[in-house]
């Protein structure tokens, strides 16, 4: 099982609006949240980390290709997922599209081995 974790910064103002799109794929959207990452072979996990820069948010995927799965994740054109990937481009700024042709995270320390 490999995994993958990016950061991404909340765009200032918007931690209230990322709290309400957290809520709906923890409530109303769950079961086509999961649904999504389960198609995808990942499990998602999400934080939220504050610093004094701004709002951060880690999401880290485990399965057996994170990164390909990342990558069939923004080129999916189903609605749940261009509902989610329009919600990511309005707390965060990023369209995950573009962000994916950038380099990939570098595991650089693992207590494992």
């Amino acid at each position: 099982m490999a995994i993958m974790a990016v950061a991404f910064p909340i765009a200032p103002g918007k931690t209230a609006d990322w709290k309400r799109f957290i809520g709906e794929l923890n409530g109303a959207r769950r079961a086509e949240f999961v649904a999504s990452r389960k198609g995808l072979g990942v499990r998602e996990r999400t934080f939220l980390q504050p610093t004094p820069m701004g709002d951060l948010v880690i999401v880290t995927l485990e399965g057996d290709n994170p990164g390909q799965s990342f990558g069939r994740l923004v080129n999916s054109t189903d609605p749940f997922t261009l509902w989610f990937l329009e919600r990511v481009k309005e707390v965060h700024g990023i369209d995950l599209k573009h962000a994916a042709l950038g380099p990939s995270p570098e595991l650089v320390v693992d207590s494992a081995g």
